[in-house]
């Protein structure tokens, strides 16, 4: 089998959305520097903060970007987070645990309903669209049943973890002193890049994460070879519903609080980080680092709103949704530009 030339490999369809998203965000960028660079747009700060406002949904996507690359889809993940902000807050405050001791229970509600429904999908063949909604409506009525008031999380083990920061400095003369205006990272910011290294390694690294495009590719081509099949697809869901469970310990740790109607659609907007991160909704397609530049051109629209300070909120949602119709079209072009490589 003769081998590819860089050239040819960089040049593959299946890139094509990471280069689109990667592009994009740079030009809007750079749009946004040329109009508010002088109030501070291009500041290191205003950088990290979109890590700082999204990584709760950084991280779940990262999960979701698994799922999506198998042909799947996960609409639980929002409220599987919401439920562990429940679980942090209802145990912290008004049961009297420990903070850790919430988490590890939010931990095995969260994988253990990953597997379940991973099982359910492949095995007794029911739709990832129903059997996720399902999750869905589950999870968020365990969180009604908890509580259905806002539950502040009062606890020293919280306000040290949420407000614990590594500021960023920069070398003036024989000194180290802080970038102006402050500019900082947190402990979320850090899980975010965390998970998508780790993401990056399963993917491009393991026997695992090759099965996962085999099977998002063609999965009874993929059964067929022999491949785990089942295993691989359960751990996936397995996988995401940890993704999710750390993605409401980031939001715990964000607002502080716990509450039954947090994070609703949550779920779309963690699909719409990995689609314009260039993940194929058909499966078998997908990076890490694509969803990464698909969180920060999500988060830099409001960005450039906050900064208009003319323009509603709402102007956010309409920009994201021609954003993911612009992507969608794109995935069409790649597919149909793999067939005719193909031919």
């Amino acid at each position: 089998m003769k081998k590819q030339s860089v050239f040819s490999r960089l040049t593959n369809p299946k890139y094509i959305m990471v280069y689109a998203t990667i592009g994009i965000f740079l030009i809007i960028y750079a749009f946004g520097a040329f109009l508010y660079g002088d109030k501070g747009f291009i500041t290191v700060r205003t950088f990290v903060n979109l890590f700082i406002d999204n990584a709760y949904f950084g991280i779940s996507a990262v999960g979701m970007t698994m799922v999506l690359i198998t042909g799947g889809i996960d609409l639980s993940v929002g409220a599987v987070a919401s439920l562990t902000g429940m679980f942090i807050a209802y145990g912290t405050t008004v049961l009297g645990l420990h903070p850790l001791t919430c988490i590890f229970a939010a931990l095995v509600m969260g994988v253990s309903l990953g597997l379940l429904m991973g099982w359910v999908i492949h095995y007794l063949k029911v739709p990832a669209f129903i059997t996720t909604l399902t999750g869905m409506f589950f999870a968020r009525g365990v969180c009604s049943l908890i509580s259905r008031e806002s539950i502040d999380i009062r606890h020293e083990f919280i306000d040290s973890l949420a407000s614990w920061k590594i500021y960023l400095m920069k070398y003036v003369d024989g000194n180290w002193v802080r970038i102006k205006p402050i500019a900082f990272i947190n402990f979320n910011v850090i899980l975010f890049v965390v998970m998508i290294i780790v993401g990056t390694f399963i993917l491009q690294k393991t026997r695992f994460g090759r099965n996962i495009y085999a099977i998002g590719g063609n999965e009874q081509s993929a059964s067929l070879m022999g491949l785990p099949v089942g295993r691989t697809k359960i751990l996936v869901y397995g996988f995401n519903g940890l993704c999710s469970v750390l993605a409401g310990i980031s939001y715990a740790l964000y607002v502080k609080s716990g509450w039954n109607l947090s994070l609703q659609g949550g779920e779309l907007e963690v699909i719409t980080c990995a689609v314009i991160g260039g993940t194929l909704l058909t499966g078998g397609v997908g990076y890490m680092i694509g969803t990464l530049f698909g969180v920060l051109l999500k988060s830099v629209i409001p960005a450039l709103i906050t900064f208009n300070g003319n323009l509603l909120s709402w102007w956010g949602k309409i920009a994201t949704g021609l954003l993911l119709l612009l992507f969608i079209c794109i995935q069409r072009f790649v597919v149909t530009s793999s067939k005719f490589r193909k031919a």
